[in-house]
């Protein structure tokens, strides 16, 4: 039922090498869902190190593991393992809403909650450097790239799905 290619190629290629893979890495690699979900947010995440570049025209791998930003890693994940289970288990299994209860809350809580606090930083950080001019608390910065916009969050989650499909391929379930 489950594809696993790329699991099966990394047992097979450690099983002639001197160093072993643990069988739980083994079935991590092996799980499509798995792969899916990590490489969407890998690939949104290396994105937005290119993007950067492109914009400031300096390298930043800090961004790799920071939040916001184009696409949304947190969408493009979220719809990766959402539908990498519709693929391999099928929409009528219990697990697919579940999975997409969870995107949704996500991809809401990405546009709506932290969105807005990140635009709240960024009046605090005025604020508090219009008020405390000179004072080592002026020097403290909120962080502001917190949320996505809607364009961000559709980005992430057609990377998501993009992804899911390459994985999931051969992984389709017929009911």
């Amino acid at each position: 039922m489950l594809n696993g290619a790329f699991g099966l190629a990394l047992l097979s290629i450690t099983s002639h090498a001197k160093v072993k893979i643990s069988p739980f890495v083994a079935t991590l690699a092996a799980n499509p869902t798995f792969i899916s979900g990590l490489f969407a947010w890998f690939i949104a995440q290396s994105m937005k190190v290119f993007l950067n570049f492109f914009v400031e025209r300096k390298w930043d791998l800090r961004i790799l593991f920071a939040s916001g930003g184009m696409p949304s890693s947190h969408s493009a994940l979220c719809t990766a393992l959402t539908t990498s289970v519709a693929f391999c288990h099928g929409v009528a299994d219990s697990l697919f809403p579940v999975c997409l209860g969870f995107s949704l809350i996500v991809m809401y809580d990405a546009i709506g909650v932290r969105r807005h606090a990140g635009m709240q930083a960024e009046v605090l950080n005025m604020i508090v450097e219009d008020l405390f001019q000179g004072h080592p608390i002026s020097q403290r910065k909120l962080k502001e790239l917190l949320g996505h916009n809607p364009s961000q969050v559709l980005a992430g989650a057609l990377l998501g799905v993009m992804v899911a499909c390459v994985c999931c391929q051969g992984c389709l379930v017929v009911t």
